[in-house]
């Protein structure tokens, strides 16, 4: 009887929501502010298990539509923080636009479903099934299929990335393999486990062969179908195993690149309806901010994204140059996020450094958070239902130099920029030029007190771990914090808090694979793997196809 209703396709619709649901649960849980990497296998095995089932193509692509719906919805639904209360965008309105956003990007996942169900899944002839799927074929494909998908969110249309399957793995076995293939890598490895998990736990019942049942029928195929679940799996408990041992056993080797740096981290915690506000949250910002910057011993001091909510030209007369002035001489230094530019030439999100004896430092944001940073075609109407300032900035170029001081090269990334792995390896394209630290300023206040802080702290975690450099986050609102080379948060202050937080960094030297292939074709090894797996299954099957009998 319980066959029977899950064979119904409501039933299966309503399962697919609900490991949709647990995938985004274990992308961080909000309780513990961690991810559960084993949670995201199973509920991925639960995906795969639904599609074997299926019963065509369209119902494949169907519970992959409902399971990405779930998770990516339930990942971000702090958007509509952003857009209603902070926006006030009218809350259908908002509630539609998190939906619509989640339901666009879940596309990608139907075809990835419906592909893995068409070159790995039996097709039902005449009563009886081909066993299309024994052996190697449904993992890979499933895998392949996926990675391609998460390729396509994290780069096509601007790309947003934000709960990609790889995040819920920053603690997890696979973890070890960050420096090497990188967080969709690490994606790709999961994506096989679960669908290895998948066919290893419905091999007994021989559901994709009843020939099997009959050694004498049984194809060497058939009889290796569990070689690679139980291969997979093997793999997946090995690097457990060699977890505590990673950095030296399978990381690229780094070293010290300098002595240890002091710095000090502010976050100003002021409410997001409250910051661009001229009789509340500016001059807070300019008395708090501008006391931090020039009150602190620490060697380097950073602010977070637009901590100066104003240009330059409309601060009050004298306030840049006074703080400027104590950082020409002496041995501080400052890295401080502020809007810039004007109508003619374009507008930035940008940081500046200073330092002594040396010109002023710029970075310009060169990663645009769409409707937010910038107006996409034909969306004007919409930006101009929210109240959001200083909407429409100008991009600065992918690769910038590094801010210097101390020994350091020192690599700025602002707000969700940090979720573009392969553009911060542009960065290490030339060696000698590679950043020793990674240095994240971010304003998340746009969605209050959320799991968006902790998403974010994960996610800056995993750039640390792909690749071996510390990352300073300055935040607003949280989660400001130091995280070492190997992934690890060193100092945290407590989130929605005003406060700053002092402590030491230790920058690293050398490259890792993922850095030195990333930054040379950024994703595109993996977009050829993807691929290439992908044909390989559709011409063994077109094969299969034309063989006699």
């Amino acid at each position: 009887m319980a066959h029977g209703l899950i064979d119904q396709a409501w039933t299966r619709g309503l399962l697919a929501l609900l490991a949709g649901g647990l995938q985004a649960l274990s992308i961080l849980i909000p309780w513990t502010g961690e991810p559960a990497w084993w949670l995201q296998v199973v509920s991925l095995a639960g995906l795969g298990a639904l599609v074997a089932r299926s019963r065509h193509l369209r119902e494949a692509a169907a519970l992959g539509f409902a399971f990405a719906l779930a998770w990516l919805a339930g990942s971000w639904w702090w958007l509509f923080t952003s857009l209603h209360v902070y926006g006030n965008l009218p809350a259908p309105l908002a509630v539609a636009s998190v939906l619509a956003l989640a339901g666009s990007l879940s596309l990608y996942y139907a075809i990835a479903t419906a592909l893995a169900w068409r070159l790995g899944v039996p097709v039902q002839l005449g009563g009886s099934a081909r066993p299309r799927a024994a052996g190697w074929r449904f993992p890979l494909v499933f895998a392949a299929a996926w990675l391609l998908a998460e390729l396509a969110r994290g780069q096509w249309l601007t790309g947003f990335p934000w709960g990609a399957g790889g995040y819920a793995h920053v603690d997890g076995p696979l973890v070890v393999l960050a420096p090497w293939v990188g967080v969709y890598g690490i994606g790709f490895f999961a994506a096989l486990a679960a669908a290895a998990l998948t066919q290893l736990l419905s091999a007994p019942r021989s559901s994709f062969d009843p020939s099997t049942a009959d050694p004498a029928r049984r194809s060497p195929a058939q009889g290796h179908r569990l070689w690679l679940p139980l291969g997979t799996l093997a793999i997946l408990l090995g690097a457990l195993w060699l977890v505590p041992a990673g950095d030296q056993a399978l990381a690229p080797q780094v070293s010290q690149a300098a002595p240890p740096l002091r710095v000090a981290l502010l976050q100003g915690n002021i409410a997001q309806d409250e910051k661009f506000r001229p009789g509340s949250g500016i001059p807070l910002a300019l008395d708090w901010y501008g006391r931090q910057m020039v009150g602190s011993s620490a060697q380097l001091v950073i602010a977070p994204e637009t901590a100066i909510p104003l240009l330059p030209r409309d601060l009050p007369a004298g306030y840049l140059d006074e703080i400027a002035e104590q950082f020409r001489t002496g041995h501080r230094a400052l890295m401080l996020g502020i809007p810039l530019g004007g109508e003619r030439e374009g507008y930035t999100n940008s940081v500046i450094g200073l330092r002594p004896r040396a010109d002023a430092y710029r970075y310009d944001k060169h990663h645009l958070v769409p409707f937010g940073e910038f107006i996409p075609p034909l969306f004007r109407w919409f930006t101009e239902l929210m109240e959001i300032p200083l909407g429409d900035f100008r991009r600065g170029v992918l690769s910038q130099p590094a801010f210097q001081w101390q020994g350091q090269r020192l690599a700025p990334n602002i707000c969700y920029e940090d979720l573009f792995g392969e553009q911060l390896a542009a960065r290490f394209a030339i060696t000698e030029e590679a950043p020793t630290i990674l240095v994240n300023v971010s304003n998340i206040a746009w969605f209050g007190d959320s799991v968006a802080i902790d998403q974010h702290l994960q996610i800056s975690r995993m750039r640390a771990l792909e690749l071996r450099r510390p990352m300073l986050r300055a935040t607003n609102t949280g989660a400001t914090a130091i995280i070492d080379h190997q992934g690890r948060v060193t100092a945290r202050l407590p989130r929605v808090t005003r406060g700053v937080l002092e402590g030491e960094v230790e920058g690293r030297r050398g490259i890792t694979a993922f850095a030195r292939w990333a930054g040379a074709w950024g994703l595109a090894p993996l977009w050829l793997l993807g691929l290439v797996l992908l044909a390989f299954a559709a011409f063994s099957e077109r094969g299969r196809d034309r063989a006699p009998g």
